[in-house]
């Protein structure tokens, strides 16, 4: 769960929005793949899970102000650029309503708080879904698909659809970073992220013998600034051994995509990196009409990490002028934000022009500060 992927798994989003058209309706189909910064509800179907966001203050700015499974006040990046594109919001997979006729027309997010590259990543969440887990899920999803509309529609429409993996940063926050994990003393800085690259390359793979073709994995932002990295030294500052372990992984990952991209038939993987982006709103917060970037806007008190927003918790005054909406993860306002700069960065065009925003989005009041 991290505020870093949240800008790449946003551009990851917006990208495979803007790239294709499914075959059923001239509609842009997109399948999620990702963690906290990317749920849109499946955690909160896992039970046991200790990374929910179903606690108040969580979704405050969104729909009827409920918790909703996004890990912020509001919408999640993707959220915003799926809206701004003309597309509709992939529901969780495990979102009871989800049939075939969903899928073939909204896609599906397949994404859990705490989840990550690793299998073992995230293990003291309990319950979430790995990468390797999700991939799997999908698997499941082509049956269904295959038996609504047979093989070779079937093996057409996941072809044209477009493929977002937006994981990564709980791989270090959440496993390595930690003393507890053991890959934290089994591996130095560049044998763990030779070993995040071989298990990402072969999930990958796998992902393109499943009919990926159109896919994009987005890098990690500055991560050891957000407020959970921060409250670790003793003068508040970034972790910047965290920033450097980000910039290392968006370079390999780099590499990854170009060489997968080369080696497998018709496949189009590519990388998307906004680190620079986010860096700048953390660095700069003034000069996007923001106040404060070093602390979480739901917070207890003066304990801290209290790790998420729990019903003690209180809120910021101004929820627009804080960049973080607890210890990991953006507010509504940074991650609105961050989508139009990698819109204007990247030149994402409208998807869907007849369409217009998710119906989702029509209902959500304001989503700056009250």
């Amino acid at each position: 769960m991290k505020m870093l992927a949240l800008a790449y798994a946003i551009f990851v989003v917006t990208s495979t929005l803007i790239l294709g058209k499914n075959m059923c309706d001239g509609k842009v189909v997109q399948f999620i793949f990702g963690d906290s910064l990317s749920d849109v509800g499946n955690n909160m179907y896992l039970s046991k899970s200790l990374a929910q966001a179903s606690l108040p203050w969580y979704g405050i700015d969104f729909g009827n102000g409920m918790p909703n499974g996004r890990f912020t006040n509001g919408r999640t990046v993707a959220d915003i650029i799926g809206d701004k594109m003309g597309l509709p919001r992939p529901p969780a997979f495990l979102d009871p309503s989800l049939n075939e006729d969903v899928i073939l027309e909204k896609g599906v997010n397949y994404a859990s708080g705490g989840g990550g590259i690793l299998n073992q990543t995230g293990g003291w969440f309990v319950q979430k879904f790995s990468l390797s887990k999700q991939i799997e899920l999908f698997k499941g999803t082509q049956d269904l698909i295959r038996s609504k509309i047979g093989i070779k529609r079937a093996e057409k429409f996941f072809q044209e659809s477009r493929y977002v993996v937006a994981l990564g940063s709980n791989d270090f926050i959440n496993n390595y970073l930690m003393p507890v994990y053991r890959d934290s003393w089994k591996y130095n800085d560049e044998s763990y992220i030779q070993y995040l690259m071989e298990t990402l390359g072969a999930q990958l793979t796998l992902l393109h013998s499943f009919g990926a073709r159109e896919l994009m994995v987005f890098g990690l932002g500055p991560m050891g600034c957000i407020p959970l990295q921060r409250v670790l030294s003793s003068s508040g500052g970034c972790q910047e051994k965290t920033n450097n372990l980000a910039l290392s992984f968006n370079k390999a990952t780099n590499d990854l995509m170009t060489h997968l991209s080369s080696t497998l038939q018709n496949a189009n993987y590519k990388f998307g990196d906004a680190y620079d982006v986010v860096d700048d709103l953390i660095k700069n917060p003034q000069k996007f009409g923001f106040s404060n970037s070093d602390s979480p806007c739901c917070s207890f008190g003066n304990i801290r990490p209290a790790l998420t927003c729990v019903p003690a918790s209180t809120l910021c005054k101004d929820r627009s002028k804080y960049v973080f909406w607890d210890e990991y993860h953006p507010s509504d306002g940074a991650n609105e934000l961050i989508a139009n700069e990698l819109i204007n960065k990247f030149g994402f065009l409208r998807v869907n022009q007849a369409e217009g925003p998710s119906p989702a989005s029509e209902v959500a009041p304001p989503p700056h500060g009250k």
